[in-house]
C-alpha cells in the first residue's frame, strides 16, 4: 500500500474533531503530522488527539514543511480559497471543507494552480459517499424507479445560532444555508440525476440580525448579511428536475431530507448529510427498504481524503473532487443570482459524475 500520506490539518475549529474521530481508523495510508491554528491551544489539542502530529500557529509554518503532503483545509469558507492556493503553491494536495471557494474566480483560480502544478484537489462534502447515497444512486442507475422525472430536496432549520458558540460567519457572504447546507444536497442530486444545466430560484432575508444562544457569548446579537431562505429549480441537463429548499428561517418541519421520482417508482433517500441511513423504494405497493447495495459502510468525515490518497496510488479520479465540487458551487451562486434578477439561468460549468461506490472499505 506504500508510504501513508501525511496530512497538516489547517484549522483546529469543531469540525476538525469530526475528521480526526476518523481518519486513524480509514484503512487506507493517513497519517496526520502537524495541525496549525491561530490559536495555538486548539492545535495542541488536536495535535494531542492525532498522536505524534506537531502543533503550530500558523499556515506558513505547516506549508513548509516537509513531512506534511496534502493540506486538510478546514478553515472559515471565506479563506478556502486562499489557503488552498498558498497550499499548491507549497507543493501540497489539498482537501477541503466545502464549499470550495466563496465566488467562482476563487474556485476557477484553485482548479487553475492545482492544474498547473499537477496536484489534486478535493472537496467535501464525502457523506454522499456513504451507503445512504450510493445505494439510492445504484437503485437509480440499475432501474428501480424507470427513468428519473424529479426529485425534492429540503434542510430546514431555525439557524446555526442555537447551538454554535460563534455563528457569525453563517451569516456572512460565503454562509447563508445554501452554500453552508447545499453542497450537502446538490452534490447527492448530482450523484442521483447529473450535472445541473440551469436554475431558477427565490431568495429571503425575515431576520435582519439574529442572537447567540450558547456559549460564553450568548445573548449577544449580530448582523445578517445574506439570504437566509432559499428555494430553487434545478433543470438536470438529463431532464429530470429537483425542487430545493435550503432554510434558516424554519423553527419546525416533517418534509423528506430527499426524495427521488421516476416513470416507475419512487426513492426516498436519508440526510445527505450523514454517511448512511435507510433507502426505501415504492412502486406502487408500498414503501420497502432497500439491503444496502453500494458505498463506503461505516464511513466518517475524511473517507473523501482517503479516497483522494487511495486514487494517487491507482492513478484514476478521486471522487470528491474538485470539479464536482466547483459545479456545485457554480450551481448555488447562478441559483442565488436567478434568484435576485427573477430570471432563469444557465449554470456554465458542468462536471463528470463521480464512479459508484461498490461496498468495501477504503
Amino acid at each position: 500500500m506504500g508510504e501513508p500520506l501525511r496530512i497538516g490539518i489547517v484549522g483546529a475549529g469543531a469540525i476538525s474533531g469530526a475528521y480526526l474521530d476518523s481518519l486513524d481508523r480509514l484503512t487506507r495510508p493517513l497519517r496526520v503530522t502537524a495541525v496549525a491554528d491561530l490559536d495555538r491551544t486548539r492545535a495542541k489539542a488536536a495535535a494531542g488527539r492525532a498522536g505524534d502530529a506537531v502543533a503550530l500557529g500558523s499556515v506558513a509554518e505547516l506549508l513548509a514543511r516537509e513531512d506534511v503532503d496534502a493540506v486538510l483545509n478546514l478553515t472559515i469558507p471565506a479563506v478556502h480559497a486562499e489557503v488552498a492556493l498558498a497550499a499548491l503553491a507549497a507543493g501540497k494536495h489539498v482537501y477541503g471543507e466545502k464549499p470550495l471557494a466563496a465566488t467562482r474566480e476563487e474556485a476557477a483560480a484553485v482548479l487553475a494552480a492545482a492544474g498547473a502544478a499537477g496536484l489534486r484537489v478535493g472537496c467535501a462534502p464525502d457523506t454522499v459517499l456513504g451507503t445512504g447515497t450510493q445505494t439510492a444512486r445504484k437503485a437509480v442507475e440499475d432501474g428501480r424507479i424507470g427513468t428519473p422525472v424529479a426529485a425534492t430536496a429540503f434542510m430546514t432549520t431555525a439557524g446555526h445560532e442555537a447551538w454554535h458558540p460563534d455563528p457569525e460567519f453563517y451569516y456572512r457572504p460565503g454562509g447563508g444555508p445554501l452554500l453552508d447546507m447545499g453542497p450537502y444536497y446538490l452534490s447527492a442530486l448530482v450523484h442521483l440525476l447529473g450535472p445541473v444545466a440551469k436554475v431558477t430560484g427565490a431568495v429571503s432575508t425575515p431576520r435582519a440580525e439574529r442572537v447567540i444562544g450558547s456559549g460564553p457569548r450568548a445573548g449577544t446579537r449580530f448582523p445578517v448579511e445574506v439570504d437566509t431562505h432559499v428555494t430553487g429549480v434545478l433543470h438536470h441537463a438529463s431532464g429530470a428536475l429537483s425542487t430545493l429548499v435550503m432554510s434558516f428561517d424554519i423553527p419546525a418541519a416533517r418534509l423528506p431530507r430527499i426524495e427521488v421520482y421516476g416513470t416507475e417508482g419512487s426513492l426516498s433517500v436519508p440526510d445527505p448529510n450523514g454517511f448512511d441511513g435507510p433507502v426505501e423504494l415504492n412502486r406502487g405497493e408500498g414503501w420497502e427498504e432497500l439491503p444496502v447495495s453500494a458505498g463506503f459502510p461505516g464511513a466518517g468525515r475524511g473517507v473523501g481524503l482517503a479516497d483522494l490518497a487511495d486514487s494517487l496510488r491507482t492513478g484514476r479520479t478521486h471522487r470528491a473532487s474538485a470539479d464536482l465540487a466547483h459545479h456545485v458551487l457554480d450551481t448555488m451562486l447562478t441559483l442565488l443570482d436567478a434568484a435576485h434578477e427573477g430570471v432563469t439561468r444557465d449554470v456554465a460549468s458542468t462536471c463528470e459524475v463521480p464512479t459508484l461506490v461498490t461496498t468495501g472499505r477504503v
